[in-house]
């Protein structure tokens, strides 16, 4: 009787990296970087050379100096006497959070509209395609000069809500559009309101834990947890106990029409609406057509399916069509972020002081200092796409087909 076993393992030889197709692959992409690095290190010599020959060197000891010059919106404390790395900084917080803004409201705006494109109301669909048509083949810049121009024509000034003839007034007495931005209230956080703040964050994970549970259940035993209640419960009963347990913590400064403006509360810039919803609705216009493409890719039966169990449409298209559509949509997607991100940098074009209006703007030409800024610009979109695209392909990786 005869056995088979396996033939012993040749050992590893150099030869083995040209000769053997296991290794063969690896050895000629090893030489290929090898080839990238050193065409990269002979431009970077050859471009710092060619600087020392003009009398140019690279070097960052301006970011420490004085910037001198204001910037109109900030998150942090800043002033004229800060140095061109706090101005930086601003910018690029003022660039995440209207990145931020979009991205969260264009994808609204996008998964409602590519929805109701595909409602057999024939009048809203239709209106969902002249709003995807008209948005998207008509360029970003323009609609964010658009917008910021009626703001400022059109919205009344501080002065008009002055007086017994004002002809403007507050909304509820605590919000006041004006053409020079919108005035809400702000809160001021007191002893204990930091703890009402990471209550509601946690609140927030809750639902999040919550609906997860629930889609679980359903999918294992097909019972179905209500999701609109609980969620509200478990968003704003925690928060709003440890509010007044706490003493009413949390308290709002109001905006006030003092001499020529407003005073207190929040002010937000008619140029960041104006860039923040133009961004919005024109990327929208492109993510509706991607949720529109995903839904048609997921076959009719399965709303046929799930309607013959007796769902409704609204949880077939929740718990059935978008979980297999999200397979389609969100590879696009990411490229809509990424987009974003890129053309909030068209700031400029209504004042906006974003890392392109501060960095790359204001203290390129003070310090003219443009190798160093139009790096350190390069190095930041970089990073933010990166992490853009690391973060959604994670989720990506979570969406699609498992195989068994």
């Amino acid at each position: 009787m005869t056995t088979l076993s396996d033939p012993p393992r040749e050992s590893f030889r150099l030869s083995m990296l040209l000769n053997d197709t296991r290794y063969r692959s690896y050895t000629f992409q090893f030489i290929a970087l090898l080839c990238v690095i050193a065409l990269f290190s002979f431009l970077g010599y050859n471009l710092v050379k060619n600087l020392q020959a003009a009398g140019l060197n690279i070097s960052y000891k301006f970011l420490g100096e004085t910037s001198n010059y204001d910037i109109n919106q900030t998150l942090i404390d800043y002033s004229s006497q800060s140095t061109h790395w706090r101005a930086a900084v601003v910018g690029v917080l003022n660039t995440l959070l209207v990145a931020f803004l979009a991205c969260v409201t264009a994808t609204i705006i996008g998964v409602v509209a590519g929805v109701l494109r595909l409602s057999k109301n024939w009048l809203i669909s239709k209106l969902m395609a002249v709003y995807v048509e008209a948005f998207r083949n008509v360029p970003v810049l323009i609609w964010i000069i658009i917008i910021f121009t009626v703001m400022t024509a059109v919205l009344p000034q501080p002065r008009d809500f002055r007086g017994e003839n004002a002809t403007a007034s507050m909304w509820f007495d605590a919000v006041a559009f004006t053409n020079r931005g919108v005035y809400i209230p702000k809160p001021v956080l007191e002893s204990g309101g930091m703890a009402v703040v990471i209550v509601f964050l946690l609140s927030i994970v809750g639902v999040f834990a919550y609906r997860r549970y629930a889609t679980k259940l359903l999918y294992a035993t097909g019972k179905m947890l209500p999701t609109g209640w609980p969620t509200l419960a478990i968003l704003f009963v925690p928060a709003l106990l440890t509010y007044f347990v706490l003493g009413k913590p949390i308290s709002l400064e109001m905006p006030v029409l003092a001499g020529f403006n407003f005073k207190g509360g929040i002010n937000i810039l008619g140029s960041l609406i104006a860039l923040w919803f133009a961004l919005a609705i024109y990327t929208g216009a492109f993510i509706a057509e991607n949720v529109r493409a995903g839904i048609q890719a997921v076959s009719r039966g399965q709303t046929e399916a799930a309607a013959s169990l007796g769902l409704r449409p609204g949880r077939i298209m929740n718990l059935v069509i978008l979980p297999q559509a999200l397979r389609v949509i969100i590879p696009p997607l990411i490229s809509n972020y990424l987009n974003i991100t890129k053309n909030s940098s068209l700031a400029i074009a209504v004042g906006y002081m974003d890392i392109t209006g501060t960095l790359g703007g204001i203290t390129l030409n003070q310090t003219g200092r443009a190798i160093e800024a139009i790096l350190l610009l390069m190095a930041f979109y970089l990073a933010i796409s990166l992490a853009i695209s690391f973060i959604m392909n994670i989720y990506n990786s979570k969406m699609k087909l498992k195989e068994r």
